[in-house]
């Protein structure tokens, strides 16, 4: 076994460079992970005696692509980053689905006390929420299919796990990484890949291995697309394996596709056609929420990749709108602390300063148009070094997005 420890102290070609590129998560906490104008400005806030007690929202002016909403993901690493700082927050709920312009959080207390976080709180939001976002999308896209996420090997490792959470909980059925659905205990999810087909030499005793090998729990399904013609592979497959074969999946590069649904439309035929209408045909590579909506009518289950994980960011910002007790804000931003009211009935938001103690958008009623009883959005989250809610679980937080989702648009 090597001792690398040795070999740091005792060879000079050993250096820092070849380290992960990565934040220590004690310097995310000391605040030094903060934009270079954020440390000038308590440089210049301490040598001048001031401090004030602020509150700062969290709102996103516009959403990738022209979306209509966002899956709002990262709170528990923002309560974590917080909880011991002497700030009140409020907050929407992990997993809320929420519209431009609606605060998601607001933060209360001593500016110098939360200022230099802003950049580590607004990166822990923008990109969470931007991949629950896709994921949401996709799963939306695909109705009752699975949709499970393939898009480990496009991240750095050291964040694949808040990755794979966020696609979970926007919507994916499962996630492929193996230490990623650990931490969200879930299974991981996945078939083989051309390596294990390449490797043996033959699509058919390679999925004849796997099935000797694998246990019995985790479902048969064969990548088709390595050697032949995608339907004579599923033929062949589907006869050595019988009814232990559950599922058959293309990955075909994108040089050899041509009319991708036209080939699923003949596999699916003749599978039929000769008994094997168990089998269902997965798709992955290259797969987006619109590519999904062609494909629905010919495929069972989607893995996607790129899209999900490498999804535009949600731009949140962070902005003071309340000095001292007192609504300010800067030039396109609406001053003054905000709730936002929801009718779970018709999923209607109201935006209306906030008063505190209040459950009404409009004063003396607590009833939408439609009759539905209204419901705060915004709520208590941190207060006294302590987080007020139990931070559900991942699964929950899934089930909740899957509730809402019914109620938006693609």
């Amino acid at each position: 076994m090597i001792n690398f420890c040795y070999i740091r102290k005792n060879f000079n070609f050993y250096s820092e460079k070849y380290m992960f590129h990565i934040a220590d998560p004690r310097d995310i906490k000391d605040g030094k992970m903060a934009d270079v104008y954020f440390v000038r400005t308590m440089e210049v806030l301490k040598a001048k005696k001031i401090d004030k007690w602020v509150k700062a929202e969290l709102i996103a002016k516009r959403f990738p692509e022209d979306y209509g909403w966002g899956v709002l993901s990262g709170i528990e690493e923002v309560a974590y980053l917080l909880e011991n700082l002497k700030v009140t927050v409020r907050a929407m709920e992990e997993g809320t689905i929420f519209r431009t312009y609606e605060p998601v959080m607001e933060i209360e207390g001593m500016y110098t006390d939360f200022g230099l976080f802003e950049t580590s709180i607004l990166g822990l939001l923008c990109q969470a929420s931007g991949v629950a976002t896709k994921a949401a999308r996709c799963k939306k896209a695909a109705g009752e299919r699975r949709v499970i996420s393939f898009g480990a090997r496009r991240i750095h490792p050291a964040i694949a796990p808040m990755v794979e959470r966020s696609a979970f909980i926007g919507g994916c059925d499962g996630v492929s990484g193996v230490k990623n659905a650990e931490l969200i205990g879930e299974e991981p999810s996945g078939t083989m890949p051309h390596a294990l087909i390449l490797m043996i030499g033959d699509t058919v005793e390679a999925t004849k291995a796997f099935d000797e090998v694998i246990h019995p729990k985790i479902k048969r399904v064969s990548l088709i697309d390595t050697f032949n013609d995608e339907k004579i592979e599923a033929l062949r497959v589907a006869e050595a394996l019988g009814k232990k074969l559950f599922g058959v999946r293309l990955d075909t590069p994108s040089s050899r596709r041509g009319d991708l649904q036209k080939i699923i439309e003949e596999i699916r035929w003749e599978l039929n056609l000769r008994g094997y209408g168990h089998v269902q045909i997965f798709i992955s590579g290259g797969l987006d929420e619109n590519r999904i909506l062609s494909l629905n009518p010919v495929v069972d289950a989607y893995g996607v990749g790129t899209a999900i994980t490498n999804a535009r960011g949600i731009d949140f910002a962070m902005d003071i709108v309340e000095i001292d007790g007192k609504p300010i804000a800067k030039r396109g931003k609406m001053g003054g602390s905000k709730s936002v009211f929801r009718c779970p009935k018709c999923f209607q938001d109201k935006m209306v300063p906030f008063r505190k103690g209040s459950t009404r958008a409009v004063k003396g009623s607590d009833r939408c148009s439609c009759g539905g009883r209204i419901k705060e959005l915004l709520l208590p989250f941190i207060q006294n070094h302590k987080v007020r809610w139990r931070l559900p679980k991942p699964q929950k937080i899934r089930e909740y997005v899957l509730k809402q989702l019914p109620q938006f648009d693609l």
